[in-house]
């Protein structure tokens, strides 16, 4: 299983890239700002008031009653307007948030449509799934709490300063001398939890890609009792992950303890130096009040911010790793003047094409072959030989390395891919299907098809028994890879599928190895009436499948070593000799 890069340019280079998606949204940023400013000069401007009706109450029998009740409705106002600006910002910041995490979601999934096959093949689903969908909700819980408490918490720090250099500035002087420890704290903390927390979501990424193989493929599993190796490497990483989480989260865990013991002291030392000062007559008791609530109002972001740059490491730390897959460079794109294929015959030319995986492991190396419209060329040999890589490279899910392939004389490299693959249908060994109705599966490649169309397909696949025997015939809901339905009645609606367009050039891969004997006769006849007059790349294992096919390519070590049709093969006592004898004779000898 290859390993998932972690993005470059380190814990800053990731905070840029989230600061280009947060640009987009700049106005509900701007707003959000001042409705944390509004919140924040309110929330500071009670305690004047709280200070000012201390003071109006001097003893018992002189109160200012008049005074005390005109500032305490001068206070709801301030407590109102401070709710409702506290409520706009909030609305702000979760509308900025969720839709930059709509916009990486959507970019991360364009990605996946247009990463080459190559990517796909060298990591496991479960971890991609784990960047797009895991890592996505965690960046978007770190971001959304930055942006509640971060900006609140800034503005109330400096304004804290404010209001306190306007009553006393000796006093201010002990709490701005005090204040850098917790920000050499906070800053310690931060660069040792950024981390813990990427190690955290790759083991997390590595442990759901396990957790998808393994239920992906349970019956496997079960039948060769592998449940108990399953556990032990499941075990193994899932203690990888514990060990990963409770470094991350002890570390994040100190931060609020240790930014609480500075405010304390920041607290303590404000308590004292303004006792000191009150007793002298330096400042009323409701001004000492009002700096006492100050001090508390101004620590306390400390400990909001100190938790949010925590989270903040996890959310860069999962960041790094969407960005890396959108950052993945892409296949291949069309040429700027790519042109679409015109009408298509079906003939097809491979000129002096090499191709291999691995650069230093050659597969198919100078293979040549033209075939005409209308040939039904069947493609053979032992596993590994290059035999999928041909099709591959017909439908260029991958690119030749060298040498050129040609549909209608044109390279296909000058035409685009969309207009090339619309003119191939394609039944894998592999069957596909999504989620849905077994109608809107078969109706992919065609979806303006008409019932008759459909029906018409169906039957001519063999398929259309099967399907009115479904609880509600075609409209019947299958589940995420055909749900219940058997390996051949899945196979049979991806035929059908291929029925209903009928391209010009068709490939058949292993198209009837989940189908039993009896069927695959009939599809057999279907497949030939279907292939008439259509160019057919078939490959098979079973040769019975392929003695009627015009040209039989036997492959080797990916080169055509043999050429002809079944007769003239077997004429020649090689290598296809061989391999149709050992499927045959030996069972006749049996």
């Amino acid at each position: 299983m290859a390993k998932a890069g972690n993005g470059s340019g380190g814990q800053g280079g990731t905070l840029r890239k989230v600061l280009r998606y947060i640009r987009k949204y700049w106005i509900y940023l701007a707003l959000s700002v001042v409705m944390a400013a509004i919140t924040v000069t309110l929330t500071l401007y009670l305690p004047i008031l709280t200070g000012r009706v201390i003071d109006l109450i001097i003893e018992q029998g002189r109160v200012d009653f008049d005074g005390v009740s005109a500032i305490l409705k001068t206070m709801a106002v301030v407590i109102a307007v401070t709710a409702a600006a506290q409520w706009i910002m909030n609305i702000c910041n979760n509308k900025m948030t969720y839709r930059i995490v709509q916009d990486i979601r959507d970019e991360a999934f364009k990605r996946i449509e247009i990463l080459p096959l190559k990517y796909i093949d060298e990591h496991s689903y479960g971890e991609v799934v784990s960047r797009v969908i895991a890592d996505v909700d965690q960046f978007a819980d770190g971001l959304l709490m930055g942006f509640t408490q971060f900006f609140t918490g800034v503005i109330t720090i400096l304004g804290t300063l404010g209001f306190m250099l306007s009553v006393n500035v000796s006093i201010t002087g002990v709490v701005v001398l005090i204040t850098p420890l917790s920000f050499l704290v906070a800053a310690f903390i931060a660069k040792k939890t950024f981390v813990m927390f990427r190690a955290q979501s790759e083991t997390r990424g590595e442990q759901t890609a396990l957790i998808e193989e393994m239920i992906g493929n349970q019956k496997v599993v079960q039948a060769f009792s592998h449940e108990d190796e399953a556990l032990e490497e499941f075990d193994e990483i899932n203690g990888r992950l514990e060990r990963c989480s409770l470094k991350a989260i002890f570390y994040s865990s100190i931060t609020n303890p240790s930014t609480r013991f500075v405010n304390n002291l920041v607290y303590a030392g404000v308590a004292v130096t303004g006792a000191v000062y009150a007793v002298r007559g330096g400042i009323s008791v409701g001004q000492l009040s009002c700096f006492l609530s100050y001090a508390n109002q101004y620590t306390k972001p400390f400990n909001e911010i100190s938790g949010v740059v925590t989270e903040l490491q996890n959310a860069l730390a999962c960041a790094a790793r969407i960005f890396a897959l959108i950052e993945e460079e892409p296949q291949i794109p069309d040429k700027e003047n790519a042109v679409s294929l015109g009408e298509v015959e079906g003939r097809i030319d491979l000129e002096h094409v090499e191709f291999s995986y691995v650069p230093d492991k050659k597969l198919i190396t100078d293979f040549n072959l033209s075939v005409r419209p209308g040939q039904r060329v069947a493609i053979v040999g032992p596993t590994g030989c290059g035999k999928t890589t041909v099709i591959n490279l017909l439908m260029r899910f991958y690119d030749v390395q060298s040498g050129c392939i040609r549909v209608e004389g044109q390279d296909i490299r000058d035409v685009t891919r969309r207009s090339l693959r619309a003119n191939y249908g394609m039944v894998l060994q592999e069957t596909w299907l999504k989620g849905g109705t077994v109608r809107e599966n078969i109706v992919m490649g065609k979806p303006e098809a008409t019932e008759e169309e459909i029906v018409a397909a169906a039957k001519a696949s063999h398929a259309h028994s099967f399907i009115k025997r479904l609880p509600d015939g075609y409209d019947t809901v299958i589940g995420e890879d055909g749900g219940n339905l058997s390996q051949g009645q899945k196979q049979l609606l991806c035929i059908t599928r291929v029925m209903l367009c009928l391209p010009p050039m068709l490939i058949l891969d292993e198209a009837t190895s989940s189908i039993d004997t009896r069927t695959e006769i009939r599809i057999q006849k279907a497949f030939a009436a279907m292939m008439e007059g259509r160019t057919s790349f078939i490959v098979a294992h079973r040769l019975s499948t392929i003695r009627e096919a015009d040209v039989i390519l036997v492959m080797k070590d990916g080169n055509i070593i043999e050429q002809g049709n079944h007769e003239t093969l077997l004429g020649q006592n090689g290598f296809y000799a061989t391999l149709y004898n050992s499927q045959f004779v030996g069972y006749g000898n049996s």
